[in-house]
């Protein structure tokens, strides 16, 4: 059977630094026989940069920029390692290929881009390295610009001045911007300026569960009028306030009511895994073919392969190409 699923997000590196193991060995919700076995078309893994207490908990004491450059190394060395089951991807015509052999397909993005700090050249240098999506934060403010807060002031703070730069120079490059974790402020400023379609990599419908990490019913209307994708996150406190478990109706709410606000076309697969620690009923990506058959139940056959892989793999070629 051919792949089948894109998931826009998962934090399996930083399982890995942790962990010091390899994507065969990985101890989470995803390793290499699980993405195989589980249908995966394509994976994106996020090379997430720790900043500030997050750092220190992590025991991470690289800089920022340092620190991107050993992950997305440690990112190249694992996808060189299994070249019939799974190869990294730069561009559309290189999934093409790879979903047509059978093989799983590995793109790097970055979740904070911090890393930056101001040098618009680095953006060159990362997409040389392969990165073809960027969250523009993460929980804290970067150069770019600010994080989603509980407080409304904060949360209503746009993108600096340098962050336009980046968006500007993102478009040229064919990086796609990504808005999880963004303030509100910041993803209206997205939705002006960026000239080609954006995501939410791994966000939920604040409708649905009132948390500043979700999107309002207008940012949602905004993403899809945009040609845009949410990638709608496996995480219990984003579905439901406060839940500790996860089960599949949850998911399957939150994809009806953003297909019903945003579009059907917007509808993605953003799960968070590796980077979630609430209890799932799907256990790990393995679960992703029982919760693809209860898709298919839900919103059809046609309608499940656009959130399967469509929807996101037109955002992705309208961008990267």
């Amino acid at each position: 059977m051919k792949p089948t699923f894109m998931d826009l997000h998962c934090d399996t590196l930083m399982i890995m630094q942790q962990e010091n193991c390899g994507l065969d060995n990985a101890p989470g919700h995803i390793d290499l026989d699980k993405l195989v076995s589980g249908g995966s078309m394509l994976q994106c893994f996020a090379n997430f940069i720790p900043l500030h207490d997050c750092a220190e908990e992590y025991g991470i004491r690289e800089d920022p920029w340092d620190f991107f450059l050993q992950q997305t190394e440690r990112f190249e060395r694992e996808t060189a390692r299994f070249p019939d089951r799974l190869r990294p991807v730069r561009s559309m015509e290189e999934l093409r290929k790879n979903s047509e052999r059978g093989l799983a397909s590995a793109m790097l993005t970055v979740e904070d881009a911090a890393c930056i700090d101001g040098k618009l050249e680095r953006l060159r240098i990362m997409y040389d390295r392969g990165v073809r999506m960027i969250a523009l934060t993460w929980n804290y403010e970067n150069c770019i610009g600010f994080p989603n807060s509980t407080d409304p002031a904060q949360h209503a703070k746009g993108l600096k001045d340098f962050g336009f730069e980046v968006l500007e120079e993102m478009g040229r490059l064919g990086m796609v911007v990504d808005v999880s974790h963004l303030s509100e402020g910041g993803f209206w400023d997205v939705a002006r300026e960026n000239k080609k379609p954006f995501a939410a990599s791994h966000s939920c419908a604040r409708a649905l569960c009132d948390h500043s990490r979700n999107l309002t019913d207008e940012q949602l209307h905004a993403l899809g009028d945009r040609g845009g994708v949410c990638g709608v996150n496996f995480y219990s406190r984003f579905l439901r306030l406060n839940a500790e478990y996860t089960p599949n109706e949850d998911i399957l709410r939150h994809m009806e009511y953003i297909a019903n606000h945003a579009g059907m076309e917007a509808v993605a697969l953003g799960s968070d895994f590796d980077g979630i620690n609430c209890t799932l009923e799907m256990q790990d990506y393995g679960g992703l073919r029982h919760l693809g058959e209860l898709i298919a139940d839900r919103f059809g056959s046609d309608n499940a392969e656009k959130i399967f892989y469509r929807n996101a793999l037109r955002v992705l070629t309208d961008v990267i190409g």
